[in-house]
């Protein structure tokens, strides 16, 4: 039987947004000035606000409708990383630290839901973590040992996972886990930071971040907002051209939703070991139905065998183990951003005369570390002591990673090889409805799509961060960079950082 494949791209808790809010229309001031309202973005101008700082958030869309409203929101101490290799890279303390900030921020979520009476589905879980492979489990002891040196003292090695469909073999239980809706905590969180005095303004792209008597954040439209202090919290920062970039990696992952019986779902979150490895769990939409969500698959940023492949792969996966599961009702994609030594990167960035945070390289724990970078840094705009700040700071560079770092570089130095090659296609005629390439014109690479209806549309196929050629992503309709995984929508428009704008147009 040939079972339906929605071909779209919105989760199955769907879009955040509820009415656009203004964009800013004229200069302000302010304490404070984020830019980006995802969960990163809206839970550090949410605790400040309840500091008394006066706060302004700009977003160049919806807030809520970036990255973080693709999460599929497990709420983990378990990193992707792995403990025992963030204690040999890190050492035992900043392990410490890190399993510490994980633990608070999970209870910082529970403790807003119920404070502003934010209707999320929040719930606390164990999760658990399980090889997947036949293995005798070798590896999940060490990681055990691990844990447990970080400081997470009830984590426990188990036979098997307390899933009925399938034999996990062994796994590590981590209690006291979470989860719930990111598009329903997003609006909620939204609309607790206006209520407590903040300002938010969408459909506001900020273009440029300087430094001078206050930080100076630039519109797309030359409006400006001086500030005390800038946070950026857009995935990707869009201000900084390469010592970022050059220790972390965009990769895109994916996610399916399927139909379960009711009584085959289970309160938890699950993980596997495996390469490229996958995370599973159960939602339960208002109208009674129950859900299982699988994800993973990942691969780098605008690499050729994703999209369809991958989903297919997901849908392989998850039908092997779970028998019941029935039709494909929601599949999508996002954007995650790997450190390279396996910490985020959250605290002071360098800005010359100025003052400017930035909160990055979340991995695929992007919502626990939101609320980790709204913590620490209230606490370093407040002047406040914070033992995290030296675990997450973006300026360390980390011995035992610096073979990663040259392998990223080189990885990088070779996207631009593509300068080299023909495009995608001879000329715009070949190019169906919907369909995108990259052509020639004499020695510029152009970047063609048709519409629906059959109008063309040309941009530059020149990435505006650092120059390297974008390319086609079918399944997205989407144009994704590889060399630092900037991307934009198929006609042009910077849809994720660290591009600072839209393709240009192309001569």
């Amino acid at each position: 039987m040939t079972r339906p494949r929605p071909r779209g791209s919105v989760p199955v808790w769907g879009e955040p947004g509820e009415g656009r809010r203004p964009p800013l229309k004229s200069d302000a001031r302010t304490d404070v000035c984020v830019v980006g309202a995802g969960a990163a973005g809206l839970s550090a101008a949410y605790l400040l606000a309840r500091e008394g700082k006066s706060v302004i958030v700009l977003d160049a869309d919806l807030a809520g409708g970036g990255e973080s409203a693709r999460t599929t929101a497990h709420l983990a101490c378990a990193l992707d990383a792995g403990w025992a290799e963030i204690e040999r890279l890190h050492g035992p303390e900043a392990a410490r630290l890190a399993a510490q900030s994980h633990r608070v921020a999970i209870e910082r979520y529970g403790a807003i839901a119920r404070e502003e009476k934010i209707d999320c589905g929040f719930e606390e879980v164990d999760g658990f973590l399980f090889d997947d492979s036949g293995g005798d489990g070798a590896g999940l002891e060490a990681e055990l040992a691990a844990g447990r040196r970080a400081g997470i003292a009830d984590l426990e090695l188990l036979p098997r996972a307390p899933l009925s469909a399938f034999e996990t073999g062994p796994c590590l239980r981590y209690p006291r886990q979470a989860q719930l809706e990111p598009a329903r905590w997003l609006r909620g969180l939204a609309a607790a930071f206006v209520r407590r005095g903040g300002r938010l303004y969408e459909g506001t792209r900020a273009a440029a971040i300087s430094g001078g008597r206050r930080t100076r954040v630039t519109t797309s439209t030359g409006r400006r907002v001086d500030a005390d202090a800038v946070i950026v919290a857009t995935n990707s920062p869009f201000n900084d051209r390469v010592t970022l970039q050059g220790k972390q990696e965009a990769r895109r992952t994916y996610a399916i939703a399927l139909t379960v019986p009711p009584e085959a779902t289970s309160a938890a979150l699950y993980w596997d070991r495996r390469e490229p490895y996958h995370y599973v769990r159960f939602h339960s939409p208002a109208d009674g139905s129950a859900l299982l969500i699988v994800g993973g698959e990942d691969h780098p940023t605008g690499a050729t065998d994703g999209g369809d492949l991958r989903y297919d792969r997901l849908e392989q996966w998850a039908r092997a183990r779970f028998l019941t599961a029935g039709d494909v009702v929601s599949r999508w994609s996002g954007q995650v951003v790997e450190p390279l030594d396996g910490l985020a990167y959250i605290g002071r960035d360098a800005l010359e005369g100025g003052v400017a945070y930035v909160a990055t390289g979340h991995s695929g724990n992007g919502m626990t570390y939101g609320m980790i970078a709204g913590i620490l840094l209230t606490d370093m705009i407040m002047g406040r002591r914070n033992d995290w700040r030296r675990v997450y700071d973006p300026a360390r560079v980390t011995p035992g990673a610096v073979g990663r770092y040259a392998r990223r570089g080189l990885d990088a130095a070779l996207q631009y090889a593509a300068w080299a090659l023909p495009g995608d296609v001879a000329t715009a005629k070949d190019l169906a409805p919907g369909c995108g390439g990259t052509l020639r014109c004499g020695l510029r690479p152009v970047a063609a799509y048709r519409d629906a209806a059959g109008t063309l549309h040309e941009r530059s196929a020149v990435c505006p961060h650092l120059g390297g050629l974008v390319r086609w992503n079918e399944a997205e309709s989407s144009w994704d960079c590889q060399v630092h995984g900037a991307r934009d929508d198929a006609r042009g428009r910077a849809q994720n950082g660290p591009a600072p704008a839209d393709l240009r147009t192309a001569d």
